[in-house]
């Protein structure tokens, strides 16, 4: 099974919508940008965000088993794929890539 580089690209904020549907919560994200995880298979990387996590642990599964070319040709490097998990208040995009075997 291959590993997966996961990388934090994009940090998105939007406060209208917060404002204006959200209850106020003390915590909501640890992540930062350029922060990288790697994944080992099935397995969640420690700190790595569980709604995140359960947003593309199928993209990680499929690039981890060999899986290559996502949704024919959707990304220039066949072997990677830009997930955002789902919190609609302040979404984080994600790019995942197998890490070459020289890499890991």
């Amino acid at each position: 099974m291959k590993k997966i580089k996961i990388t934090v690209m994009k940090i998105a904020h939007y406060d209208d919508l917060i404002e204006k549907y959200e209850n106020p919560i003390l915590h909501a994200c640890d992540m930062k940008l350029g922060q990288v995880f790697i994944a080992d298979g099935w397995k969640r990387p420690d700190n790595m965000c569980e709604s995140a996590w359960e947003s593309m642990s199928p993209f990680v599964m499929t690039l981890a088993h060999g899986g290559e070319n996502l949704y024919n040709g959707w990304m220039k490097n066949k072997k990677s794929a830009m997930i955002s998990c789902n919190d609609g208040f302040r979404p984080v995009s994600f790019l995942i890539e197998v890490m070459d075997e020289d890499a890991s």
